[in-house]
């Protein structure tokens, strides 16, 4: 927790920083109102767009094939002590699962076809029992101001390059404004520092709710052979979305064999939150 909070810290430095760069102290005031005002919407509408765009189904104990799903996160939650969230199917091949929305009371853990015909009950339990931790966490949360803080910074660094193309921003006289290399400098940084504070967090959280999960679920030895299923059985299959927009969100990287290397990477090194839940076993 130390960790997120310091990453945090950074990540509004870098907004505070380049709102600075493109408008000296209103710029500063500019770029915390355009950060509060992404987080706001975030919050209230984030979890309900992903679902719709991975075309997520609500089920329940009723469901035909897929009830005893259901019937594993209802005993895990109460084990917990926490609000029953909805379970939601994606009918897609890859294999995944995630955790979304706005605080515990308004969850939704959602599980895809894949990861269903690629895992045994108990190994999806187990992956169940993962987002639950994210859920437990308030990891949503935490992601959710990340993530305004991100495109903030991504909206603040395109207006700053626009700017100093045609001679505006860098503040007032008196605040000794940037110049216009300065500007493109940091409009060109801000975004990719901004991007790997991003993930970091990811990755720190992560591990937070395999160890929360496995914990629920009573099984690390369970949720360590669904990630080695997982992330074998991703680069054989189409992945799940074209963008790596909810990337973060998932238990496993859906672009896992794809990625420029782990600092790049949304998620930690499978093989060490593989040995991390065999110890803990």
């Amino acid at each position: 927790m130390i960790r997120t909070a310091f990453l945090l810290t950074l990540l509004t430095g870098i907004l505070v920083i380049l709102g600075g760069v493109f408008g000296g102290k209103t710029g500063m005031v500019i770029a915390l109102a355009i950060g509060l005002g992404l987080n706001f919407f975030n919050y209230w509408f984030s979890g309900s767009l992903v679902l719709k765009a991975h075309k997520a189904q609500l089920i329940d104990s009723s469901h035909p094939q897929l009830g005893w799903v259901v019937d594993d996160v209802r005993a895990m939650a109460a084990k917990a002590d926490m609000p029953m969230p909805k379970v939601a199917f994606i009918p897609h091949a890859a294999p995944n699962a995630f955790a979304t929305g706005r605080n515990p009371a308004n969850a939704v853990v959602a599980v895809t076809a894949g990861l269903i015909e690629l895992c045994d009950r108990r190994e999806v339990r187990a992956v169940m029992g993962h987002e639950l931790g994210h859920v437990q966490n308030r990891d949503m949360l935490v992601m959710t101001i990340v993530a305004g803080a991100v495109s903030a910074i991504g909206m603040l660094a395109m207006m700053a390059r626009w700017g100093a193309m045609f001679g505006a921003g860098g503040g007032d006289d008196e605040e000794g404004g940037a110049s216009p290399i300065a500007m493109i400098a940091v409009a060109l940084l801000a975004p990719i520092m901004a991007m790997l504070v991003q993930m970091a967090i990811s990755r720190t959280r992560e591990y937070g709710a395999d160890k929360s999960g496995a914990g629920l679920a009573d099984d690390p030895l369970a949720l360590a052979s669904a990630l080695e299923r997982l992330h074998s059985g991703i680069p054989a299959r189409p992945a799940l979305s074209a963008t790596g927009a909810t990337a973060h969100m998932m238990i496993a990287n859906p672009f896992f064999g794809k990625s420029l290397g782990q600092l790049f990477s949304t998620h930690p090194d499978p093989n060490e939150r593989i040995r991390r839940l065999r110890a803990m076993a």
